[in-house]
């Protein structure tokens, strides 16, 4: 029998935690709800804090010991101390899309260790799909319905891109800059989707790349970073160093924020893709 993810237990933890997460988000997704403004104007909804008080919930009863970096937290000023190891929780990414009701947004768990995401969940429950990733290799999922639990797991591979590779690009954060990228990098089509699922899309060798010339925070790329790394793809900054995850104190930047990234599903397209002037 196949390696599948409820086989690794603490991914089962992370994967019942997002679920809990899922439940809350659509028990929202489908009443009329209220939009506010954080401080930095993003949107946030009652789907947010309640999806994010759901996830916390059981990643302190099955993991009290580890840290947890989660988005809504994190606003409201309560940052954890954080060591080698730790979590990161995006409760809802895309909340544009599901403002919108198109259904691209996702619930994310990663794992962090010594900087790099070694484990991760990404659920889009409004369109069935779960995905995870670990050392053991990255597979997709359907969720039942409700969000009870995922099942038909089968594995992900990224795959070789071709001479003009697909690219993903943001639905709601696409700019001149990573225009400009797609079209010197010769993509040869274009997929646009919200969230996270962009990094799935490489990880099911549904596209190619994905340039983000734009700010991202560390709980919106670290499942999906998971999920992509596990199926053989890679995430790095325009040096060409491995995104990190960890980053405080960094001057001029926020606290967990990223600079900018090329994930692909082909490391060998980060060597023929020059996007470093996009930078």
């Amino acid at each position: 029998m196949a390696f599948a993810p409820h086989d690794n237990p603490f991914l089962q933890v992370l994967l019942d935690a997002a679920l809990a997460g899922a439940r809350a988000v659509m028990a929202t997704y489908e009443t009329d709800f209220a939009v506010e403004r954080k401080a930095d104007d993003s949107p946030v909804s009652e789907a947010d804090r309640q999806a994010e008080a759901a996830i916390l919930t059981r990643l302190a009863a099955a993991l009290p010991d580890i840290p947890v970096v989660a988005e809504e937290a994190v606003a409201e000023g309560r940052i954890p101390s954080i060591g080698r190891r730790f979590l990161l929780v995006d409760p809802l990414d895309g909340t544009k899309e599901f403002i919108s009701r198109n259904g691209e947004f996702t619930v994310n768990i990663g794992l962090i260790e010594d900087g790099a995401p070694i484990m991760g969940v990404v659920l889009a429950p409004a369109l069935g799909l779960a995905y995870a990733g670990s050392e053991a290799g990255a597979w997709t999922g359907r969720i039942a319905e409700g969000a009870s639990g995922i099942a038909d797991w089968r594995p992900v591979r990224c795959r070789e891109a071709g001479v003009s590779p697909v690219a993903v690009a943001s639905r709601s954060h696409c700019n001149a800059a990573t225009e400009d990228a797609l079209a010197r990098a010769g993509a040869g089509d274009r997929r646009s989707i919200g969230s996270s699922l962009k990094f799935c899309l490489l990880a099911e060798a549904q596209a190619d790349f994905y340039p983000r010339l734009g700010p991202t925070m560390e709980w919106d790329t670290a499942a999906g970073d998971a999920v992509l790394r596990a199926a053989g793809g890679m995430v790095v900054t325009l040096d060409g160093a491995p995104l990190s995850y960890g980053k405080t104190g960094v001057a001029g930047m926020r606290e967990f924020e990223n600079p900018y990234f090329l994930a692909a599903g082909d490391p060998a397209i980060i060597a023929r893709l020059d996007l470093t002037k996009a930078a």
